[in-house]
């Protein structure tokens, strides 16, 4: 049984991809889901058992297979699985020239969707000129192979589609070392069988040998450039080591902002530290982490780290890759998971996000969720919004509650803790007064015999330059 989606619908052209400064055209794209009622075949835990219980949890919960095992776990539905894939395919400069959404009871070994239903893709397809097919689904190698020669046009998974939206917004070269380490990754294993058509000799019957040669040499090459790369990043990995150990020899607390892609944590950092990080409705606008300072109401100080967004079925390469970058997430005093508040499915982005946290072994870490875009919200919707000890409501584009979102990160970090003191200050301690009027929320403040005569809370590494003038200690 199958589902056919109209192929005929037009997308509007999407903004072409810029890569080595110049424009290209966008490609016409061709969108393939498929949806699954039973679960996969015995066959294929085997080759799930190379994968953590994160990454698998993860993958056992794309939109296309449907788990039982759990049934508090939020899923997408095929149809919202696919409309993610459109907005994938939007974001690596694509249009959209047609979509088909197919149902059955399990996949086909040789090319996933059968060999009728991929006559007719391949027909439709043709239809609308399409540059090439996207499939929201990992292909094996042969399967990839086996659709491309009946469809004679390009075919690209999901993954590889994530891949190349990485690939794209990569800008320092920590982040593109990253993705071409997973790109790497991901082309190894689809080496096989290729070895004729990658000979450099080429040509048909007995060009078998130097096909096959050629593979070996790819293979190797391939091997040899991984190892350089994983070298590289762990260069990278040894000196954010090094930086985040002179962090922490001085009382400064670090959140991580984690989320589901397009969720808007870059606006909400552009508004919290000021800064100008790139944002952008396309998906994975922000790949490379990007640190600020932010002063908190106690006056305390504390860095804010914007990481890369996490999505459903998270390519386990990509996970691997950008260990180095994730680790300010697994080492932050305080995680802000921020979810889109407007968006209809963000309890299911929510869960993906949870499982991706528990692959990095953060889910334990203390967190505060914060629902952002309530601006989308209707009127009365957003009137009825209360914030909870879990959870607080903002909008980042328009600044609404962030004093709030201020005042509850200062009080969820214990690093530097603050105390309500009284002082007595002589006068003529200027500097120190100063100091006291930047770093501490002054009370009251009294002048007597030179002496000013201050009630203030401040945090442990102010009040320790303070100490000879306190004259009480804390209530």
């Amino acid at each position: 049984m199958s589902g056919k989606l109209p192929v005929s619908r037009k997308k509007d052209v999407a903004e072409p991809a810029a890569r080595g400064g110049g424009h290209r055209a966008a490609e016409r794209a061709f969108l393939v889901g498929i949806d699954y009622r039973v679960r996969s075949t015995p066959g294929a835990k085997a080759a799930k058992s190379a994968l953590t219980s994160g990454a698998q949890a993860a993958r056992d919960n794309a939109g296309s297979v449907r788990p039982s095992s759990d049934a508090r776990v939020p899923e997408f539905s095929a149809e919202e699985s696919l409309e993610e894939l459109r907005s994938l395919a939007t974001s690596a400069g694509a249009q959209v020239a047609g979509e088909f959404l197919q149902r059955r009871d399990r996949p086909d070994p040789a090319t996933l969707i059968g060999k009728g239903k991929l006559q007719e893709i391949a027909g439709a397809a043709a239809s609308v000129a399409a540059d090439l097919l996207l499939f929201d689904h990992d292909l094996t190698a042969s399967q990839q192979r086996n659709i491309e020669k009946v469809v004679d046009t390009r075919v690209i998974d999901r993954t590889q589609l994530i891949l190349d939206i990485f690939a794209t917004h990569a800008r320092t070269r920590e982040g593109q070392l990253q993705v071409e380490l997973a790109q790497l990754e991901y082309l190894l294993p689809r080496l096989a069988g290729r070895g004729v058509e990658m000979s450099q000799l080429g040509g048909g019957i007995g060009t078998r040998g130097p096909g096959e040669t050629q593979l070996e040499t790819d293979r190797r090459k391939i091997y040899r450039r991984i190892r350089h790369v994983k070298q590289q990043i762990e260069n990278v990995r040894r000196i954010r080591a090094q930086q985040r150990q002179r962090r922490e020899s001085v009382p400064v607390a670090t959140v991580a902002l984690v989320g589901y892609t397009n969720a808007g944590k870059s606006t909400l950092f552009n508004r919290l530290t000021q800064a100008a990080v790139l944002e952008s409705p396309k998906m994975f606008a922000t790949l490379d982490p990007t640190i600020r300072a932010i002063t908190l109401p106690s006056r305390r100080d504390a860095l804010l780290s914007d990481t890369v967004g996490f999505i459903r079925n998270l390519p386990h390469t990509l996970v691997s890759a950008f260990r180095a970058t994730l680790e300010e997430v697994q080492r932050a005093s305080l995680i802000l998971q921020v979810s889109d508040a407007s968006s209809p499915l963000s309890a299911e982005q929510d869960a993906q996000v949870d499982k991706v946290l528990k692959e990095l072994e953060a889910e334990t870490k203390p967190r505060l969720r914060v629902m952002n875009k309530i601006d989308l919200l209707p009127p009365r919707q957003r009137e009825s919004l209360r914030d909870d000890t879990q959870s607080v409501h903002v909008s980042a584009a328009k600044g609404i509650g962030m004093s709030t979102l201020l005042e509850r990160i200062d009080r969820a970090l214990q690093q530097d803790a603050v105390s309500r003191v009284r002082l007595r200050v002589p006068q003529k301690e200027g500097k120190t007064l100063a100091m006291l009027e930047a770093r501490a929320r002054i009370y009251s403040r009294t002048y007597k015999d030179g002496l000013v005569e201050l009630e203030a809370e401040a945090p442990e590494s102010v009040l320790r330059r303070v100490k000879e003038w306190v004259v009480t200690g804390t209530s």
